[in-house]
C-alpha cells in the first residue's frame, strides 16, 4: 500500500470514527440529549412541524402536520408529565393529509410554566380553549383526542366547549370514580397512610423508580437499557417539583372526579378506548362513561395497559379513523335522507 493510499484509509477511518465515538459518548454520558435528537428525529421524518401561539403573556408551543380541510382536524391532549412528541407513534398511523394539532399541556414542555396559572383540569380546559382560539381551530367543529389527565380535561372541554367540538376520544381517562381500585391508587393510599407521599409513582427521580413506573403504566415489558432510563430520569428531574404541584392540584376534590361531573354534559359523539390490563386508571371507568353519554362508543383493548398510545399505536390510530369514519358515513346518510 503506497503512502498516498494509507492516508486516504486513515482519514476515512477518522471520518467515520467520529460521528461513531461521539454517538457512543452521547449514548454513555448525555442519554438525556440523544432522546431529544430521538423526538427530533421523528417530528422530522413523519412530517410535524413545531410552532408558538401567544394569548396575552402566555405561550403554547404545539406541533401540526396537515391544513384544515373537508375532514374535522384532530386535537390531541397528552397525559400527566408528558408532551406533545408523545404521540408520534400513533401519527405514523395517520394518513398526512389529515389536518392534526399536538399542543404541550399547560406547564409542561415548550408551554408556559407559571406559580400563578390554576393548573385544576377546569383551569387547563379554559387554557386549552384560549389555545384553540388563537390557532383558529374552532372555526369549524374538530374531533378532540385525550389521554389520561388529557383525557379529563378534553372531557371536561368537550361539555364546557360543546359547539367547538365535533366528536370525543377519550384514551384511559383519569376523572371518574372507581368501584375497583387501581394497582396505582393502592400504592397512593399506602403512601398517604405512610406519610410519604412524595414518593408518588409517576415522578421517578432515579433510573429504578423510571423502570417501576414503566411496568405500572405498560402491560408489554419493554426491555430498557440503563442508559436510556437514566436518560429519561435527567430529562425529568429538573421538573419534578412542578410535577408534584401538578399531581396534587388535579387529584384534589376540585378536579379527581371532573370528568364524572362533566360527561352528562357530553353531547357529542364520544369514542372510550381503555386497555384491560390498565393498572393506573382502572378500566371500569369505561362502563361509567358509556352509561351516561349517549353514543358512547366503547374498545377494550387486550393485553394492554394504560399507555395504550405507546402499546397499541397502530390499533388507535385505526380505532379513531374507523370512528371518523363512521360519524362521516352517518352524517351523509342524515344528509340524503
Amino acid at each position: 500500500m503506497d503512502l498516498d493510499m494509507l492516508n486516504m484509509f486513515v482519514i476515512a477511518s477518522g471520518t467515520l470514527a467520529i460521528p461513531i465515538l461521539a454517538f457512543v459518548a452521547s449514548f454513555l454520558l448525555w442519554p438525556s440529549a440523544l432522546i431529544r435528537i430521538y423526538y427530533w428525529y421523528w417530528r422530522r421524518a413523519l412530517g410535524m412541524q413545531v410552532r408558538y401561539a401567544n394569548y396575552d403573556d402566555y405561550q403554547f408551543c404545539y406541533s401540526y402536520r396537515g391544513r384544515p380541510g373537508y375532514r374535522p382536524s384532530i386535537l390531541m391532549l397528552h397525559g400527566f408529565s408528558a408532551h406533545k412528541d408523545m404521540w408520534l407513534s400513533i401519527v405514523k398511523f395517520l394518513p398526512k393529509n389529515l389536518h392534526l394539532v399536538c399542543v404541550d399541556m399547560p406547564g409542561h414542555e415548550g408551554t408556559t410554566r407559571s406559580d400563578l396559572d390554576d393548573y385544576s383540569i377546569s383551569g387547563q380546559a379554559k387554557r386549552i380553549h384560549q389555545f384553540v382560539e388563537c390557532i383558529k381551530l374552532n372555526r369549524k367543529p374538530f374531533h378532540l383526542v385525550g389521554t389520561s389527565m388529557g383525557g379529563n380535561v378534553a372531557g371536561v372541554y368537550a361539555a364546557q366547549y360543546p359547539e367547538d367540538i365535533c366528536s370525543l376520544t377519550l384514551i384511559c381517562p383519569a376523572g371518574l370514580p372507581s368501584s375497583t381500585d387501581s394497582k396505582f391508587i393502592k400504592q397512593l393510599r399506602e403512601l398517604q397512610e405512610s406519610k410519604r407521599i412524595d414518593r408518588i409513582p409517576l415522578i421517578p427521580s432515579t433510573p429504578e423508580e423510571m423502570a417501576d413506573m414503566l411496568k405500572l403504566c405498560s402491560y408489554v415489558r419493554f426491555k430498557v437499557p440503563q442508559q436510556i432510563l437514566q436518560g429519561l430520569v435527567d430529562v425529568r428531574i429538573p421538573h419534578n417539583e412542578f410535577y408534584r404541584k401538578l399531581f396534587l392540584e388535579i387529584v384534589d376534590e376540585k378536579s379527581r372526579h371532573s370528568l364524572h361531573e362533566n360527561m352528562s354534559k357530553i353531547k357529542a359523539p364520544t369514542q372510550v378506548i381503555w386497555g384491560k390490563q390498565d393498572q393506573v386508571l382502572d378500566v371500569s371507568g369505561a362502563s361509567v362513561l358509556a352509561s351516561a353519554i349517549p353514543d358512547c362508543h366503547v374498545y377494550i383493548l387486550e393485553n394492554c395497559g394504560h399507555s395504550v398510545v405507546v402499546e397499541r399505536p397502530r390499533k388507535t390510530a385505526n380505532l379513531i379513523l374507523e370512528f371518523l369514519a363512521l360519524l362521516h358515513s352517518i352524517d351523509n346518510n342524515k344528509k340524503q335522507a
